[in-house]
């Protein structure tokens, strides 16, 4: 039995899909208008394990995974690149690149489908008109809304008051808006936009996810999932429109990974206390860094901090010496699961994917296994569910380059000086760039 919090009930729950062992699993991708950060990289990293999880578990999963590939962001991209909004093709396909390359060095596994806006407008039309039509939705000078006043269990996912809302505190004020919190499904656009009904516009950002879930599983998604920024608004307008048009439950289970935090607060690109998963990759492997995120609980915050990132690394190449001597080649799943240790290990993750107890479970299970058949077995559950590769890592090379030579001795004039702060700064800048200095004791 799988157990999973569900965001919508806040409570734990029985997995039952809606087609005995078939899956179908949503997440909410990318806007592709920069490089992806480590946030992104604990998002997709949870979603992968879970999705490796649920096929070793015994289901057939499909999985889809989108690209919102037209956006604000992008188009201001767009225009500050290139000094022209309709080139935000050039942006997407940049970023796009770089993120599955991303993708690719955590080892995160290929989604079966990976729809694009721009490819689905037609179905996007559709559902917008068939909103419309169900009174659920209005058009105002080339724009269409969403009625959320018609939807009687708007809040539910998030657990916010309506009335609490419409004062105005998470809303913005429209006055074309018959409601504050009613939200654009179509936004006019008469300089990069689609032909519609309504004139030239493109989507709003939550209808997206909507028709696409729609159009690749035709039917209630029995798990959506992303990160806990999205509950409100995207995922909660999400259920809002689709049950509206579709009159069914749009998921059957909601799940959410918590914030990557750095000095205590969230992660984001505005405070720009933010590190790319390209930056950390410089320094630390990418196995490393997704063993990291996998060691913490997915809905626990994660403090982000480059020497936490030092100290995984190395109970990580701890793992991959422990292993060094088998090969998992000739091991198959059914074997892997009659394993006793691997059983183990399993009844912690079928708890709400309890990654952090399963790990506790591995290094016990290091100071004591002997049997080769069962470490061999072992090895081929590390690599296949927690998606490690456990090969061993390269010898680090760093060169001393002027600028880290200047950094090492600013730090070491901040200390002189007792300005800790700064000297700690400087430090993390340091490891960042794979420097790790050695202090002696100031007197």
């Amino acid at each position: 039995m799988i157990v999973f919090t569900n965001t919508l009930t806040g409570k734990k729950e029985e997995f039952k899909s809606g087609h005995a062992k078939k899956v179908s699993l949503y997440v909410c991708g990318v806007t592709p208008y920069d490089f992806s950060h480590i946030g992104h990289g604990r998002c997709y990293v949870t979603f992968d394990f879970i999705y490796r999880l649920l096929q070793f578990s015994g289901y057939t999963i499909t999985y889809c995974r989108n690209y919102t590939d037209i956006d604000d962001k992008i188009l201001d991209r767009a225009e500050k690149e290139f000094g022209d909004r309709s080139l935000y093709k050039k942006i997407t396909e940049t970023y796009i690149e770089a993120f599955e390359v991303d993708m690719q060095q955590l080892n995160c596994a290929q989604p079966d489908v990976q729809p694009r806006v721009t490819d689905l407008i037609p179905e996007i039309i559709l559902f917008v008109q068939g909103l419309i039509e169900k009174n659920a939705a209005y058009e105002r000078n080339g724009s269409v809304y969403f009625r959320v006043k018609n939807c009687a269990k708007y809040g539910e996912l998030s657990k916010q008051n309506i009335s609490e809302l419409l004062l105005g505190a998470r809303v913005d004020i429209d006055e074309s808006k018959e409601n504050p919190l009613d939200f654009a499904l179509w936004k006019r656009d008469d300089v990069v936009g689609f032909d519609s009904p309504w004139g030239r516009g493109r989507p709003g950002w939550h209808i997206e996810c909507s028709a696409m879930a729609q159009k690749v599983f035709a039917n209630t998604v029995d798990i959506h999932g992303g990160g806990m920024d999205l509950i409100f608004p995207h995922h909660e307008n999400e259920i809002a429109q689709s049950q509206a048009l579709y009159d069914r439950p749009f998921v059957r289970y909601w799940l959410h990974n918590a914030f990557v935090r750095i000095n205590q607060e969230k992660m984001s690109k505005s405070l720009g206390n933010f590190f790319t998963l390209k930056e950390v990759f410089k320094t630390f492997d990418p196995m490393v860094v997704r063993f990291y995120f996998l060691k913490q609980h997915y809905r626990n915050p994660l403090d982000f901090s480059l020497p936490d990132l030092q100290a995984t690394e190395k109970a990580y190449k701890k793992i991959v010496a422990f292993f060094a001597d088998v090969s998992s080649e000739h091991i198959s799943a059914k074997e892997a699961q009659d394993d006793s240790v691997v059983q183990t290990m399993l009844a912690s993750l079928h708890d709400d994917v309890n990654t952090s107890g399963a790990i506790g479970i591995l290094f016990e299970s290091m100071t004591s296994l002997q049997d080769r058949r069962s470490k061999e077995a072992l090895k081929y559950f590390i690599q296949s569910v927690f998606g490690l590769t456990l090969q061993q890592l390269p010898e680090k090379t760093i060169e001393i380059t002027p600028e880290i030579e200047g950094l090492i001795n600013q730090r070491k004039q901040a200390r002189d000086q007792k300005n800790w702060k700064l000297a700690d700064e400087i430090r993390d800048r340091l490891l960042a760039l794979g420097v790790t200095l050695q202090d002696k004791k100031i007197k």
